[in-house]
């Protein structure tokens, strides 16, 4: 038989790949006629089935450690849209919070009734920032 049908029928009994069938004794393999004659030569080693070929991890775990230590959460790396992230109501939050935090530590420094108005004002978004809160309280001289 064939070599190449001697490889097709060692496959089809094996349940493996054609490229996974090796013939080490080309002359035994031409002279075997039946599927038997070829399982008797997978036994004593004149055929060999090669062991399957996995997918390294090696890679992927390299790529998640370095994703663990903060890496690869560039712009370039995110997919979604611009709040995907971070939602829009926690940009609010983080930066109310922010800002409220500022106002305690000014409050004791601060003219009678302008932490209460300053807070409501926090509250109404009016601020972007800290430094914007900063910069509006010493302009509308609310600091004793």
């Amino acid at each position: 038989m064939s070599i190449e049908t001697t490889k097709r029928v060692v496959s089809r009994f094996a349940k493996v790949g054609e490229s996974r069938i090796a013939i080490r004794d080309y002359k035994a393999a031409k002279d075997a006629l039946t599927a038997d004659d070829m399982r008797e030569l997978v036994k004593t080693g004149a055929i060999e089935i090669r062991p399957a070929k996995g997918v390294g991890r090696a890679k992927a775990r390299a790529k998640q450690a370095r994703k663990e230590a903060g890496r690869r959460r560039g712009s370039g790396s995110r997919k979604g849209s611009q709040f995907a992230k971070t939602t829009r109501k926690d940009r609010w939050v983080t930066k109310v919070r922010a800002q409220r935090k500022v106002l305690v530590n000014l409050k004791p420094r601060l003219a009678d009734g302008a932490y209460r108005e300053l807070y409501s004002q926090v509250k109404g978004g009016m601020f972007r920032d800290k430094k914007h809160l900063l910069s509006h309280t010493v302009a509308k001289g609310y600091l004793k």
